[in-house]
């Protein structure tokens, strides 16, 4: 029986076979190495023991022979053991969506800082793998990152490179950010307040703390104390890629339910009185989550976006993002004069130059405010 994804099958005679990618030819044809085992344990390990012989580096031939190909396969096995499981996700999905295909049998040494400026600038104006266009400029700078390391790692393991790339970027435009009006954000709140049920007041909590959706999803009401007025962020849920496929998972996606993004994005949050008084009455037992009220069934973001969108159309508000309601609970709290110390920590923002030039965005209302405050006083 195999276990797919991890090349590992059972052979007829009873032993385990365990196949590793030994080489890549010139053509980017793959040469394969065998270990064997008596059980499947002892040939998994093996097999990772040859596969982390494979990140070091080899003789002068290979250095000069090798394909950008091996070089990214060998930097994203390293990469595993010290990324997060969603960025290895993204990495995996980047290289061979974008890179293999595109430059994975050119040879290391013959990959230039030219090549790689157009290759930037194929992905801008070209990179969809639809043909419809071109790539997202965050995902093109995501590509031109990977390429960076990717390059930097096969410099360490003692490979020839002939590349500078320290001066070649993505610039990114600063995305459209849209805020709730006051009146926007009262028409919501009614839909949510009316026949309220868990993931309403879960909607209702994002707009008031400005969560995220991952962290609301990932909410156990062992976190959410609205007796205390505590809301204590802990986890994330997210769907990923599926990079290690076994037969009995064989789906292209999974949820992953992982620390937040950051350290700083691990903290409690304080309640409203009003947040608490609308929560309680949902409360379950702790290891519950606080969207389905049951231990083991969660509901995953895309399912929350639905039920957000519908809210919406009920409150006659146009289309936009669920962060809608994290840049609108950033926005209220300064327009009310929180300071940007504790806003920033309550965001989980790692410093308040985040907080002021991604998340806070002055309503004209409220700049109006302002301007007439000059009015007012009587020394201007």
């Amino acid at each position: 029986m195999s276990r797919k994804g991890e090349n590992i099958y059972r052979r007829k005679d009873g032993r385990w076979e365990g196949r590793y990618i030994r080489e890549y030819s010139l053509e980017g044809r793959a040469h394969f190495g065998y270990v064997y085992g008596k059980t499947y344990a002892e040939t998994k390990e093996k097999l990772s023991e040859c596969r982390a012989r494979m990140l070091l580096p080899g003789p002068e031939k290979d250095r000069l022979s090798v394909s950008y190909e091996t070089i990214l396969l060998r930097w994203l096995y390293a990469s595993r053991l010290n990324v997060k499981e969603s960025s290895y996700a993204r990495y995996y999905e980047l290289v061979h969506t974008h890179l293999i295909p595109s430059m994975g049998k050119w040879k290391i040494d013959k990959i230039g800082t030219l090549m790689v400026e157009q290759y930037i600038a194929h992905l801008l104006t070209q990179g969809r793998t639809d043909g419809t266009g071109g790539l997202a400029p965050k995902t093109a700078a995501d590509i031109l990152s990977i390429i960076k390391n990717s390059m930097q790692f096969a410099a360490e393991q003692g490979y020839t490179t002939s590349c500078n790339l320290n001066k070649i970027y993505v610039k990114k435009d600063a995305p459209e950010i849209r805020v709730f009006t006051a009146d926007e954000q009262n028409r919501l709140k009614a839909v949510l307040l009316a026949d309220t049920d868990p993931v309403k007041m879960g909607i209702l909590l994002c707009l008031y703390t400005g969560i995220r959706i991952g962290e609301l999803c990932a909410l156990r009401w062992k976190h959410l104390r609205p007796k205390q007025g505590i809301l204590e962020i802990r986890y994330t849920l997210q769907r990923v890629k599926n990079t290690d496929m076994t037969e009995d998972h064989n789906q292209k996606t999974k949820i992953i339910i992982t620390e937040p993004k950051s350290t700083f994005s691990v903290r409690d949050i304080p309640l409203t009185a009003f947040m608490a008084k609308t929560a309680l009455p949902f409360e379950a037992p702790e290891e519950a989550f606080i969207l389905t009220g049951k231990e083991d069934h969660y509901m995953e973001p895309r399912t929350v976006q639905n039920r957000f969108q519908a809210c919406l159309k009920e409150a006659e508000i146009p289309h936009t993002n669920f962060h809608t309601c994290r840049h609108t609970f950033a926005t209220r709290c300064v327009e009310r004069g929180v300071d940007i110390k504790s806003l920033s920590e309550i965001l989980g923002h790692a410093n308040v130059n985040i907080t002021l030039n991604r998340y806070v965005h002055s309503s004209f209302e409220w700049k109006r405010e302002n301007m007439n405050k000059l009015e007012e006083s009587a020394d201007y």
